[in-house]
């Protein structure tokens, strides 16, 4: 993949290669955008790929990256945990971004784009400061206990708890596994409605036709997201909101938010 470099997260046992695009703004003083993949996606994804595009076309700077386990990074699926996965962004928004950025969190991404911002609000302010704006698509905040223990039969968290894995099957390949470190690591890492100013407008696209992350579950997060929060709701939309109609709203997102 053009322009692939790679980045080197964490230390000993835990070290794993990140692998990263970053393309710079070719417009002066103009934001990049930061992508945030959704569970078991990558880079290379249609949304992605689209807004790498756009970001091109207008002359933004645009940085994707896989997690570890995921696309072209390093690392086993079934080692990934949100902690990892949210030191692995934090590490490349550090690393591979400057000045202003708009973070777009897709499904998984969304949760992850919340808790880097906390994250670096608390440890890195004047980073937290070029975040000048959120988009999330159908945000899969809390994730790993609101969206998958809480929803899991009995058999399957019996699993988790005396094997330590779970086979879920997916609609849109094989089943794939869910470790009882997934769960028990995003305990550590909840919004649990506790209210959350991030400090920058945010725009939230959600399909109301999304089995994976109910309009509900998005329209609750509205409780205790605070200040410039604006939704976006799109009748027969679906999870993944890439056909050329959901990516127009996502355009218009970015734009409103530039």
């Amino acid at each position: 993949m053009a322009g692939q470099q790679t980045l080197s997260v964490g230390g000993g046992q835990s070290a794993r290669n990140i692998a990263v695009i970053a393309t710079p703004s070719t417009v002066e003083g103009a934001p990049g955008l930061f992508w945030l993949s959704g569970f078991m996606s990558d880079m290379a994804s249609t949304k992605a790929a689209a807004l790498a595009s756009f970001a091109k076309e207008h002359g933004l700077g645009c940085t994707r990256f896989d997690y570890s386990g995921h696309g072209a990074s390093g690392g086993d699926f079934k080692n990934g945990t949100i902690g990892r996965w949210l030191e692995e962004a934090a590490a490349v928004f550090t690393a591979c971004t400057q000045g202003p950025q708009i973070l777009v969190g897709s499904s998984m991404g969304g949760h992850i784009a919340l808790l880097l911002v906390r994250h670096l609000k608390a440890h890195a302010p004047e980073a937290a400061r070029r975040v000048k704006g959120i988009v999330l698509i159908a945000p899969a905040w809390d994730m790993t206990e609101e969206l998958m223990w809480k929803q899991f039969p009995p058999e399957a968290r019996a699993e988790i708890e005396t094997q330590g894995f779970h086979m879920r099957p997916s609609a849109y390949d094989a089943p794939y596994t869910i470790t009882r470190d997934l769960i028990v690591d995003g305990r550590k890492h909840l919004l649990a409605r506790v209210a959350f100013e991030p400090g920058c407008p945010v725009v939230i696209l959600q399909g109301l036709q999304d089995t994976d992350v109910p309009a509900a579950h998005t329209r609750e997060l509205l409780t205790f997201l605070k200040g410039d929060v604006r939704l976006v709701e799109i009748a027969d939309g679906e999870h993944r909101l890439s056909r050329p109609q959901d990516l127009d709203k996502l355009y218009a997102a970015i734009h409103s938010l530039l």
